[in-house]
């Protein structure tokens, strides 16, 4: 009995000991597997397509998927982007007939970026689970789409008789908002190099890869010709980037430089008002160029419609996940935020020319503009319109301002309010006039 007993107990120790052999086993696996969801790379400055963070995506929903078109290996194969996959591989064929006038084929297109296909894996955020066919496929084909696309709308090159894609009016308002969707990148090297291997005798001396790219967003954008002709030689990491550094000013593309006061956010615009602060439309190319002097604050006007939307929350994404330290949309969302608490705020804007409303309902715009910010990260200490929420801050704080702003808001905002005032006044000065007449004459010295 006892040498039964033992045995089993026996057994039990080496099913253990083999059991946490096992266990160990899977946990050095684990520590020894690098990870695949947020790869070791996403820190440096090269990572540049990311997987925008689910507190994003919960606040503002489907802003950051790819409606019609798959650009990268992120929404590949989706099935509700099939269509326009199969129109990817009608305008790899037309380019490729293109450039058979150059001894160019369908191979050396692939053979140009095997040496760039690991610098290309680590700008994505995530481990691509593709092997390397599979991926050099998909950079060839969409990156020669966007390319060709490009060509076709700067009149480059003829659309092909009843192209559905330029047919068709609803797609094209599509393709702008998902080339400049976050998770829909592909890196701009890879662009670029099959911009230059695929170009024709004929566009040696024309235009660049970027003005082509920014001309072609200008169509939703409407920005002036000469703005756009500024940016012929501006580089980004990816289409994103580009159209992103193109809103950004020079004189502000470095590294924000901190204010020595300590900052605090600023009040919405009906207390600003009331404090005497005004609002006018700057005039500057970019509406990210901010202003405050003189009690006034200028905002250069911006058109918020369906593609604005969708750009600015995919630049404020961008900037939350990417390395760099500069966060102009970041900062100017939050400046928003801060200026917008209701619909009448939103109104007053659009009263002032500074917002131009085709997006929906004030009340709609106020909540996509208090969205905006929402679970970002923002240093206000530490950002390119610190000295304005300072000074703003500063002069709001300013008792003889607020009081006398307060004043005039109260009497002399309208014409009507004007007019009581005025005759309230004209009572009392009759008043006055009365009693001290009246007191005159009881105490009035007999001659």
């Amino acid at each position: 009995m006892r040498s039964a007993a033992a045995e089993g107990e026996g057994n039990r120790i080496i099913h253990i000991m083999e059991g946490n052999e096992n266990h160990l086993a899977s946990m050095h696996r684990k520590i020894s597997e690098p990870p695949r969801l947020l790869t070791i790379s996403a820190g440096r400055p090269s990572c540049c397509i990311f997987r925008v963070p689910e507190s994003l995506v919960e606040v503002n929903g489907q802003a950051y998927q790819p409606r019609i078109v798959s650009i990268g290996p992120y929404h590949h194969g989706k099935p509700q982007l099939r269509m326009i996959e199969e129109h990817k591989w009608r305008y790899l064929g037309f380019l490729l007939k293109r450039i058979e006038e150059k001894g160019l084929v369908l191979d050396d297109l692939l053979k140009v970026l095997q040496p760039l296909e690991a610098k290309a894996r680590y700008c994505y955020s995530e481990t691509i689970q593709l092997g390397s066919d599979e991926f050099l496929e998909i950079m060839v084909l969409d990156g020669c789409f966007i390319v060709e696309l490009l060509r076709k709308v700067g009149n480059i090159v003829s659309f092909e008789p009843d192209d559905p894609i330029i047919s068709m009016l609803w797609i094209l308002p599509f393709f702008y908002r998902d080339f400049l969707r976050l998770e829909n990148q592909i890196p701009f090297f890879i662009l670029q190099c099959l911009f230059e291997l695929t170009k024709m005798p004929d566009e040696k001396s024309g235009r660049s890869l970027s003005m082509l790219a920014l001309e072609f967003f200008n169509n939703a954008m409407l920005r002036p010709d000469e703005v756009i002709a500024k940016f012929h030689d501006l580089k980004g990491q990816h289409l994103l980037d580009l159209v992103r550094a193109s809103f950004i000013p020079s004189e502000q593309d470095h590294e924000p430089s901190k204010v020595s006061a300590p900052t605090r956010l600023i009040h919405p615009i009906s207390k600003l008002r009331r404090a005497g602060i005004k609002f006018l439309p700057g005039k500057s190319d970019s509406f990210l160029v901010m202003k405050f002097r003189h009690g006034v604050i200028e905002m250069p006007p911006i058109t918020i419609d369906d593609f604005m939307s969708s750009f600015l929350l995919n630049c404020v994404a961008f900037e939350q996940c990417h390395q760099s330290r500069i966060k102009h949309f970041t900062d100017y969302a939050t400046m928003l935020d801060c200026l917008v608490n209701t619909y009448k705020d939103v109104e007053y804007l659009c009263e002032c020319n500074i917002v131009e409303n085709y997006f929906g309902t004030e009340g709609e715009i106020a909540r996509f503009i208090n969205n905006i910010g929402k679970d970002t990260a923002f240093d206000i200490n530490n950002c390119y319109l610190s000295e304005l929420f300072r000074d703003v801050h500063q002069h709001y704080r300013n008792s003889w301002h607020v009081q006398w702003a307060s004043f005039k808001h109260t009497y002399f905002e309208t014409p009507w309010s004007f007019i009581s005032a005025l005759a309230a006044l004209i009572l009392l000065l009759l008043t006055i006039a009365q009693t001290f007449f009246t007191i005159y004459a009881v105490y009035k010295p007999e001659k």
